[in-house]
């Protein structure tokens, strides 16, 4: 058998051309090279760095790009969806009336509202209130009976309509909340609008100053049935514009309302008067009274 010239001569020198100090430096800096990849990760931080920076140049396009996009788009949805539902259950326990958890309810969001809280609420308005949203015996069957199974609430943009859902989630009935309605009818104070914004009043809103002229040209004993009570207005920063005379009178008594116009803010105020001193009143304002 021929042998070359650079082939090893024995198995001495074919131990020595192996284990040569150029080939264990080699072996030995692989070794280092290898365990540092595997400590300290610096192959795939080095690949991620380089992707990091040229990130931005690279088109997004293709379907991981597009199903990245919607994943993420999808989880965001989700958690404001469960953000919302748990703001409105919390909104539900600390309202202490319809009027409470209209303010935080917002337009097209809606709440479930179980039959003891729906009482609780519903019982917190004056009487007058409850008789004008839904008459008591429709409403006892409603929450007593075996008709309605759940209650949902809506947002709307003046109050909120409330909802009675049946076992086939079929609406059986339902009842519309006017904040602006609630607040004339209720006997709030105040209401943050106009007069004009309150039906009631319709027709009957005078300007401040005629219809003082008016209210001196009383008796001055009638004068203290028409403000029984002056307090909240004495209370009112702003100038007063003008005044409301409710349409209809509510057990003897007719409300009034103050407008009055502070810092841009319009707000009215309301007070009971009584029946008869307003209609005297009327007279005057019409030019047929005193």
């Amino acid at each position: 058998m021929m042998q070359n010239w650079y082939d090893p001569s024995g198995p001495r020198e074919r131990f020595q051309r192996s284990f040569s100090v150029l080939n264990l430096a080699i072996i030995v800096f692989t070794l280092v090279l290898l365990a540092s990849e595997f400590r300290f990760d610096w192959c795939e931080t080095l690949a991620g760095r380089f992707l990091m920076s040229v990130n931005e140049n690279r088109p997004e396009i293709g379907g991981i790009w597009d199903s990245g996009r919607h994943l993420v788009n999808a989880r965001q949805s989700i958690n404001q969806m469960i953000l919302r539902k748990e703001t409105a259950r919390e909104n539900v326990r600390k309202s202490d009336s319809f009027e409470a958890l209209a303010k935080d309810l917002g337009p097209g969001e809606w709440v479930n509202l179980d039959k003891v809280r729906f009482k609780q609420l519903y019982l917190s308005l004056a009487r007058e209130m409850r008789m004008f949203l839904v008459e008591p015996a429709r409403l006892v069957w409603l929450l007593n009976g075996n008709a309605t199974d759940r209650i949902f609430c809506e947002g709307q943009p003046f109050g909120l309509k409330v909802y009675f859902i049946d076992s086939n989630n079929r609406v059986i009935d339902q009842v519309d909340l006017d904040t602006r309605k609630m607040a004339a009818l209720s006997g709030q104070a105040f209401f943050q609008g106009t007069l004009d914004a309150l039906p009631g009043f319709s027709g009957r809103i005078y300007d401040a100053a005629p219809f003082f002229k008016a209210v001196f040209k009383l008796p001055p004993n009638m004068m203290p049935d028409l403000i029984q009570n002056g307090d909240s207005l004495f209370a009112q920063s702003g100038m007063l514009t003008r005044v409301g005379v409710w349409n209809t009178s509510e057990h003897g008594f007719i409300r009034l309302g103050f407008e009055f116009i502070y810092m841009g803010e319009t707000r009215v105020v309301q007070i009971k008067a009584r029946e008869w001193a307003v209609w005297q009143l009327s007279l005057i304002l019409k030019g047929e009274g005193v």
